[in-house]
């Protein structure tokens, strides 16, 4: 990425201002020695703004940059001394929410470890198969999550909150020196459709990938941003990378509730938030407050946005709203801001500075403006591999997302969905999330997901399941013959089967298996 561009985006969002030279000397410093991974962004922050206020969550905790950075080493200097951890050994983090998760995360950074970042959704049967398959030697988690940890190996040292604190308080002696090796930070896949795997992500080795997404979301320097994404997915920890580097005061809610956080929007009077889309739309079903939270940003990311969702957040929220397409394989491929997605509100938007996306056909040749091929990104931070040591396929160092997708003549990007979700019903192929889109435009549907299910005569059909807003009702032919209406005949759905609410993960994604199991 070229000098001047970083440059230039640098001083736009406040990063370059004056300051006390010793202080800007110790930040640069810190960056030189500890690198640009968790450690060394908390340790550069601290430098130049120690008594600025770094963490404040629901429960009461504020932390300033001086108090994280404390804490996070002396849970370091405990877990080396008391539980033996070294550089290179895993440890799980099976966290909601809160400081205590953040300052476990640096403390594994500091020591050369590797975070495997474990979603809170997994049952216990898939935890222990994660513990094995990343050879864990300490999990660190919430009390709530006890429950699910019987069936772990013996040896795996366990965490709790208490212990933690204990940890914390009870620091063993030493220094803590950079590493021999960077830890490297393992976010697993969602596991949609199957077992999560755990995908490595590399460290940044300079201002580029920052700069890459503080050009096209306007986030500034000592922002106020409520973190509403889960810090175990890849958008919220993208999110705790980009707050450190800004100096930022993070808010933190252990689980989403839509009402309490238009309340800390409004209270902590935050300028920003990182969501996921179902949270979002979760906020357009309750009361908006009777003064406007003071919002500047509204960055999600994670999955689709449904039907008209931008459009109506927009006229609610004002035009405030960034869609960032991407995976924890890429880390990002495209980004919609508010007037792009007032001109098509399903757009993921176009590739930031210094990312590069091709849709190429089967071949890897690119495909014309307009028609679907598959999705091919290249940027900073593409992924290093899975843990298994399986990889993905790349073209001309460009690594296929597993979507499908076109780009518009305007040069805006449209995902069709997962190139494994594309079905062939009739000799036809058919995108399940155009259907979707479609039918969440109806008022009375409050969500839909529209799936592909085995068909004896057309080899597969479209399979709609509808959750309907509350007192709502909606018959089903009605359902088939508005989909009629829009587009072909072998997209209108066979099966209509409306259902309480769509099951999801933790982080918002419809479980695609679970509603397959009607069909088992």
């Amino acid at each position: 990425m070229d000098l001047p561009f970083i440059v230039a985006t640098l001083t736009r969002r406040g990063l370059l201002t004056p300051g006390r030279p010793t202080r800007i000397a110790a930040q640069l410093g810190a960056l030189r020695r500890w690198g640009w991974g968790l450690a060394g962004e908390l340790r550069q922050a601290a430098a130049r703004e120690p008594g600025r206020t770094a963490v404040v969550d629901e429960l009461g905790a504020e932390l300033t940059y001086r108090d994280l950075l404390d804490r996070a080493e002396r849970l370091a200097k405990s877990l080396r001394g008391v539980l033996g951890v070294q550089a290179g050994d895993r440890i799980g983090l099976l966290c909601r929410n809160h400081h205590g998760l953040i300052e476990a995360m640096v403390a594994t950074t500091l020591l050369g470890a590797d975070a495997v970042l474990v979603n809170s959704g997994l049952s216990a049967a898939q935890l222990a198969t994660i513990a094995e398959e990343q050879a864990l030697k300490v999990l660190v988690h919430d009390a709530e999550f006890a429950d699910r940890l019987p069936g772990l190996p013996a040896e795996l040292h366990r965490v709790d909150e208490a212990r933690q604190e204990e940890l914390v308080t009870w620091a063993q002696p030493g220094d803590l020196r950079p590493p021999p090796r960077d830890g490297r930070t393992i976010v697993l896949t969602s596991g949609t459709t199957g077992a999560p795997k755990g995908a490595r992500r590399p460290t940044p080795h300079g201002f580029g990938p920052l700069v890459s997404i503080i050009d096209r979301i306007p986030l500034h320097v000592r922002h106020t941003v409520l973190i509403a994404a889960p810090l175990f997915h890849t958008w919220g920890y993208a999110a705790l990378q980009v707050c450190f580097a800004l100096r930022a005061t993070i808010v933190l809610h252990r689980r989403f509730d839509p009402a309490a956080t238009l309340d800390a929007l409004a209270a902590q009077r935050c300028d920003a938030m990182f969501a996921v889309p179902v949270m979002v739309q979760r906020l357009m079903e309750v009361p908006p407050p009777g003064r406007r939270p003071p919002l500047k940003v509204v960055a999600v990311s994670g999955s689709a946005l449904p039907g008209g969702l931008a459009t109506r957040f927009m006229d609610a929220y004002g035009d405030v709203l960034y869609n960032l397409y991407g995976s924890t394989e890429v880390s990002w491929a495209s980004i919609a801001g508010p007037a792009d997605l007032r001109r098509a509100p399903t757009t993921a938007g176009r590739p930031p500075h210094g990312t590069r996306l091709r849709i190429l056909d089967e071949e890897g040749r690119q495909v014309p403006d307009g028609q679907v091929g598959r999705i091919f990104v290249g940027n900073e931070m593409l992924f290093e591999g899975y843990t298994s040591g399986a990889g993905r396929e790349s073209r001309d160092g460009l690594l296929d997302t597993g979507d499908l997708g076109r780009v518009g003549v305007d040069g805006l990007l449209f995902v069709d969905g997962r190139a494994d979700d594309m079905i062939v019903s009739g000799g036809e192929n058919v995108f399940p999330s155009e259907v979707e889109d479609l039918i969440a435009r109806l008022p009375q549907v409050r969500e839909a997901a529209v799936i592909g299910v085995p068909d004896p005569e057309y080899g597969q059909r479209l399979a709609a399941f509808l959750a309907l807003h509350p007192g709502e009702t909606l018959d089903p032919e009605a359902v088939r013959e508005y989909v009629r209406h829009y587009l072909a005949r072998f997209s209108v759905p066979r099966d209509v089967v409306f259902v309480k609410y769509l099951p999801r993960n933790a982080t918002g994604k419809v479980l695609s298996r679970e509603l397959r199991r009607y069909y088992d």
